[in-house]
């Protein structure tokens, strides 16, 4: 049995935890390797990209950068999270807003000099991303349309600094990307959807606050219907293994979020739209690897 004060440090962890949404960081992280295995670095042995310490530096720093993301974000959405997340912001809470901070300054400076066992570059590129995630929570994300592109640009951000060291400009690649993208992009404007309350309270300047509900769907309604052209140009011009059986499923998903979109009136709907979204993307993570099933056996062998 644990002591009072054991369970209370147990707690804090969890609200820690919790506040840089450890297991979107574990997802992410995951997506790079099998990013990097299955479709930036097919033609490089398995235990090359596995092992490969430049990578393994690249995901840490990815991952500390986005946990310090998350928590500034959390530091300036404290408010308007009590209001559309109040389980979630008590939890939150547990931990002090100093050590929030403290945390937040110790986790970019961790990976600026995880950054430097690469190269400058490197360096410059985390830099620029800290940056811009700073930027975005304390200015950017009030601003309507830009604060959802610029918010969608820095989710996609860990997978670019992959591309780029692996320098794979393939247009299969970028396809993927604009999918992920569009993807992404819808989901934040379901979102604002999903905290008007909390948005209202905190005078954000949102597409639905601005323009109304309907105009927001009417833009997310687009955003998918976009995003089912990059589906069926990878079901059919690229060769992608069994992952076309994953984005035939996306196409039907993406239907059906349409039509419950243009269903949808209040909070729960707009909640069950997020997680068709989150479901997809995390699906899409694990899909990776049906790109080729044999590839790893292959390697190992």
């Amino acid at each position: 049995m644990l002591n009072r004060k054991n369970k209370l440090l147990l707690l804090k962890v969890l609200s820690l935890f919790s506040v840089v949404r450890g297991y979107n960081i574990l997802v992410i992280a995951l997506a790079q390797y099998l990013a990097s295995i299955y479709i930036l670095a097919p033609d490089l042995p398995l235990r090359q990209v596995v092992f490969d310490v430049n990578l393994l530096v690249i995901v840490m720093a990815s991952a500390m950068v986005i946990a310090a993301g998350y928590i500034i974000n959390n530091f300036y959405d404290a408010e308007k999270d009590l209001i559309n997340k109040p389980r979630k912001s008590m939890l939150d809470r547990l931990v002090s807003q100093r050590f929030k901070l403290t945390t937040y300054f110790v986790l970019n400076f961790l990976a600026v000099i995880a950054a430097s066992y690469v190269s400058f570059r490197a360096v410059f590129f985390f830099s620029s991303y800290i940056f811009g995630i700073w930027l975005y929570s304390h200015k950017l994300k009030r601003v309507p349309l830009l604060g959802n592109f610029i918010s969608a640009t820095l989710a996609i951000t860990p997978f670019f600094v992959v591309f780029v060291y692996y320098k794979n400009f393939e247009n299969v690649i970028f396809v993927h990307a604009i999918f992920l993208f569009l993807l992404i992009l819808a989901r934040e404007m379901v979102k604002d959807l999903e905290n008007i309350s909390g948005d209202v309270a905190q005078n954000y300047s949102t597409i639905p606050i601005i323009y109304g509900a309907n105009i927001s769907k009417t833009i997310i309604t687009c955003l998918i219907l976009f995003t089912l052209l990059p589906s069926l140009l990878l079901i059919f011009k690229f060769d992608i293994g069994y992952m076309n059986f994953y984005f035939i499923g996306c196409i039907g998903l993406l239907l059906l979020f349409i039509f419950l979109l243009l269903k949808s009136k209040n909070k729960k709907d707009y909640v069950w739209l997020h997680n068709i979204l989150k479901l997809i993307i995390v699906a899409g993570v694990f899909s990776i690897l049906l790109i080729d099933i044999d590839l790893v056996l292959n390697r190992i062998l």
